[in-house]
């Protein structure tokens, strides 16, 4: 490939990491990030408690990952742990009130940020992006 020529996946990744950012800027006014957000929003799937490795799976990350995230989530007081009753060795996550409350705003947010980023889309067009990224995806499995 000749170096003028224009990366299909340098593109998809400057894409990503754009977005990342401006919604990682809009979560931040409120002390969120996407794996934050993310982690809330397992966690409200599941009922607002999941086992640690449960809650890994969901993530798709390796366990002392999911730790990490929990302390930080815990340290800012939207989840607590609790011993897991039907297994010594495991910790539960379980979302608090404020938990709630931040998912809540958090979930706005990622909305409007979207609305702002993908706002200029035509609805062919957004389904266009939505075919072609499920085909990339498929490409993966």
């Amino acid at each position: 490939m000749a170096v003028t020529e224009k990366s299909a996946l340098f593109a998809v990744l400057h894409a990503a990491s754009t977005l990342e950012a401006h919604v990682e800027s809009k979560l931040e006014t409120i002390g969120l990030s996407l794996p934050k957000l993310a982690a809330l929003y397992q966690l409200t799937q599941a009922g607002e408690s999941l086992p640690l490795g449960q809650l890994a799976d969901r993530l798709s990350c390796v366990k002392s990952n999911v730790t990490q995230l929990i302390d930080r989530l815990e340290s800012d007081g939207l989840v607590t742990r609790t011993a897991d009753p039907n297994d010594r060795r495991s910790r539960i996550a379980v979302m608090t009130a404020a938990g709630r409350k931040a998912f809540t705003r958090g979930m706005e947010i990622q909305q409007h940020a979207e609305h702002e980023l993908f706002g200029a889309l035509t609805a062919d067009e957004t389904d266009r992006l939505h075919r072609l990224m499920a085909k990339l995806e498929k490409q993966e499995q």
